[in-house]
Order: C-alpha cells, then structure tokens, then sequence
C-alpha cells in the first residue's frame, strides 16, 4: 500500500500522511518526493495549482475538482444552486453601472452584500441599510453579489467530508451582531440542529461534487436553505465536540472512504 501523500498542510498533524507543502516549482520537490506524488494513488490537498495537474494525468485528488472549482467563488456556487435546484436565499449578480442601478429595484433595504471571491470567515459580508452604503460597496466592487435579508437571528454549520455529515451545529451570534461566523464571536451550540438541514447539507455536497466543505444553512418558515459553502472551515466545532479531527481524517482515509 503506497503512503498518503498530501501537499497544503491541512493534514499536517497526522503522522501517517507525508505532508510535501506546496512548492511553485515541481522541480523544486526532492527526488524522493517527486517518486511519492507519481507513485501515489491519491493527492491529498494538492492546492488550487496542481490539482488540474494532477486530475489531467489521471490521478485522484481529495478534495476532488468539484471543490477547487468552487472554493471561495460565491458567484459559482450560486449558479450551482440554481441549477440544481437546490434551496438558496434568492440572489442576484450585478456587472458595471447599467446593472446595479437595478439593484434597489429587485431587493429594497436592508439587504447583504458579499463580497463574491476570495472572502471567509465573515469578512466580506455587509449588512446594507442606507442607499449610502449599496454606492460604496458598489464602488468597491465590479461585481455585486447581492442577497436578501433574511429574517434569522442564527444560522447552522454542516461539516461533510466524503460522503458524510460530520459534525453539525448552530452559530449563534453576540447580541445585535449581524454576523453568525465563530471568527467574529459567533457561539457554537450543538442543541436541536434540525435532521432536515442535515440531511440538505448532506444532498447538496453530494450534488455538487463537493467532497470537504462546510455548508452554512439557515431555517426559514420551517425549512432549511443553503447559504454558502466554504472548502476551508474552522475546526473549532470538533474540538467542543470532543472530535480528533486529524485521527477522524486518517481513518478515513485508512478505511478508503476519502
């Protein structure tokens, strides 16, 4: 059986899984570890960079493509909800003037706006109120990723990693903040995370090729939408859960389930 073979240090702490980095130069791997990445069965985190590299040679990849294809892109992931049908805020995309002149029109205020690429943990999300604000963000932004408010006061983070939720909780947020993230004070509590948001997160990575991701859902008239999804989660949950994170990854990946 070949070793575990990783590149980004996501698995860094598991000591049965060779963690390389990610160097910009394949050249610049030792010998030794250029025969580890051609010899492996699957590449584990092989970064943004190689993984079409290595999905062209015919190498398996985890996370597979699906995932680097949607990481940190909310303007895909959106796409991909509406077309598979999938329970979503409703959302829009503006480009330039022309467009976002209309956005007052289709949504009103207060409304969020995201910023649509490159943004985690709660930065980029703007609770907009005033007409004031939409021409700043505007300004700042050739994209407008816009979303309407929702009437929530918390929302739920679903870990699925292969095929599996595992781990689910509620992000409840400081008093009159807007944002729910854990980075920015949210609360983790693990009560009563309703079995259908689950079971949504669970179907909606499995329809969208995404094999690691943290879902972000939220229940609204009794039933769960999905908001985003974020191929980099935090592991904070795991920890109050009292799970072994890296001993989880490396049994599944012992047992061939990732």
């Amino acid at each position: 059986m070949s070793i575990a073979v990783a590149l980004e240090n996501r698995l860094s702490q598991c000591p049965r899984i060779a963690t390389l980095g990610v160097k910009p130069n394949f050249s610049d791997y030792s010998p030794r570890e250029q025969a580890l990445i051609r010899k492996a069965e699957t590449l584990y985190y092989p970064s943004s960079f190689y993984a079409p590299l290595f999905q062209a040679m015919g190498k398996k990849t985890f996370p597979g493509p699906a995932v680097y294809a949607c990481a940190q892109d909310k303007i895909a992931q959106t796409a991909l909800f509406q077309l598979m049908q999938i329970p979503h805020p409703r959302t829009k995309v503006y480009y330039g003037p022309q467009q976002k002149k209309f956005i007052l029109r289709d949504f009103g205020l207060p409304l969020v706006a995201k910023i649509p690429r490159g943004s985690a943990q709660g930065k980029g999300v703007f609770l907009i109120q005033k007409p004031e604000q939409l021409a700043e963000y505007c300004k700042e932004n050739h994209a407008a990723y816009i979303q309407e408010l929702l009437p929530i006061d918390r929302d739920i983070r679903v870990v699925v990693v292969g095929k599996q939720a595992v781990i689910s909780y509620w992000r409840v947020p400081e008093q009159d903040a807007f944002l729910h993230n854990v980075a920015a004070g949210g609360e983790i509590v693990f009560d009563d995370v309703p079995r259908e948001a689950v079971d949504l997160a669970v179907k909606t990575a499995i329809c969208c090729g995404w094999d690691d991701v943290g879902l972000d859902l939220c229940m609204v008239d009794g039933r769960p939408l999905v908001m985003e999804a974020n191929m980099k989660y935090g592991r904070q949950g795991f920890a109050l859960a009292g799970i072994d994170y890296y001993s989880m990854m490396e049994t599944f990946i012992a047992d061939g389930k990732i």
